[in-house]
């Protein structure tokens, strides 16, 4: 068996790679130059580095090893989008037949313009179902009621805000939002609600109602604590089975010692 792995930045492809490697899978690597760790060509089949929009060359690499299904995963910095792009006439011609160019709208349009050429996008999470979040609460504290009603508000507006193809993070405070998830990600938005946060912030990151769950998915780990903790966030909610968890045990432990709060949730979209 073979799989594509089209591959943006952090610790998810990585973890992919080395699981269907173990598991007698091969994998054909387009790995995005300046994002994608380079430890990848340990595990690869295959790696062909490519500038975002070289959609042709992407699709040519995986017909060239005869691939027919592949996974996205890995973050693209968005701020990317606007001095890093190399768009050839495929992604031009993706572009020109969107009426908007908000994340998922384009990430189905590349899914789509994959499956067109024979190659089907799988879940990125289909050989890794144990990254997906537990129900519950993790950490040896709860939130507080005002932690909860803080949580409860900031779900509803988060899951507005999702369906406007904004962003999947939201911090909150005292029954105010202190900060939205825009082009300059997760951690920036910690950073910036947590500094009006007064040292009680609650973060709250969520799928987004209409999310093609194949791809960006939310992720969380160690590094989200980290920043949690330097901001003054002392709350952090998510979605139950819908957000990645990298090193949940080290995650976990690392919020206990801070005393962080850290639960996953189900609830209906609202």
């Amino acid at each position: 068996m073979q799989i594509g792995l089209i591959a943006g930045s952090g610790q998810f492809p990585l973890i992919f790679a080395k699981k269907a490697q173990a598991k007698g899978i091969s994998v054909y690597v387009a790995a995005y130059v300046n994002e994608a760790d380079p430890e990848l060509s340990q595990y690869a089949a295959a790696i062909e580095w490519l500038h975002l929009g070289q959609i042709r060359r992407l699709i040519k690499f995986f017909k060239r090893h005869a691939v027919t299904q592949t996974v996205m995963m890995g973050a693209i910095r968005k701020t990317r989008l606007f001095t890093d792009v190399k768009p050839d006439t495929k992604a031009i011609a993706m572009f020109a037949g969107m009426r908007d160019t908000h994340d998922d709208k384009i990430l189905r349009a590349f899914a789509k313009t994959l499956e067109k050429e024979g190659i089907a996008v799988q879940a990125s999470t289909f050989l890794l179902p144990e990254l997906l979040a537990p129900e519950g609460c993790w950490t040896h504290r709860r939130p507080t009621r005002s932690e909860q009603a803080d949580i409860d508000v900031g779900w509803r507006i988060a899951k507005a805000i999702g369906r406007l193809d904004i962003g999947q993070c939201i911090v909150m405070g005292g029954g105010s939002v202190l900060a939205v998830e825009a082009i300059d990600g997760t951690d920036a938005t910690i950073q910036r609600g947590g500094r009006l946060g007064s040292g009680g912030a609650v973060v709250v990151k969520i799928c987004k109602p209409d999310q093609d769950q194949r791809f960006d998915m939310p992720a969380i780990g160690v590094q989200t604590v980290e920043t949690m903790q330097a901001a003054g966030a002392r709350v952090l909610a998510i979605e139950a089975e819908k957000a990645v968890v990298f090193d949940r045990p080290e995650m976990v432990s690392l919020a206990n010692r801070y005393g962080i709060a850290i639960v996953a949730l189900k609830k209906n979209d609202e």
